[in-house]
C-alpha cells in the first residue's frame, strides 16, 4: 500500500474546495488525532426538560446531545470571561 502526501494548495483554492465539499483529498486523515479524550457520562432529566431541549435543538438543527454540549461549553466560557 502506498501512501502519498496530501497535495499542496493555496488557501483561496482550499476555501473553494471546502465550500464545494471536495476537500478530503487535500487532508492526511491517517494522522488526524482527537485533541481530547472523550468520557461518556449519564445524566437523568425529567421528560419536560428533555422536551424543551429537543425543541431548542430542532430550532438550530442539532441533536439533543450536541445542544447540551454547546450549552455547557458556553456556560464554562462565561465563567472564564
Amino acid at each position: 500500500m502506498t501512501t502519498s502526501k496530501p497535495k499542496k494548495i493555496k488557501a483561496k483554492d482550499f476555501d473553494q474546495a471546502f465550500e464545494s465539499g471536495e476537500v478530503t483529498h487535500y487532508l492526511n486523515l491517517k494522522s488526524a488525532k482527537m485533541r481530547y479524550s472523550i468520557h461518556r457520562i449519564s445524566i437523568d432529566f425529567t421528560q419536560n426538560i428533555l422536551d424543551e431541549v429537543d425543541e431548542e435543538a430542532a430550532k438550530i438543527g442539532v441533536t439533543r446531545a450536541a445542544l447540551i454540549k454547546i450549552w455547557i461549553a458556553e456556560r464554562l466560557s462565561q465563567l472564564h470571561d
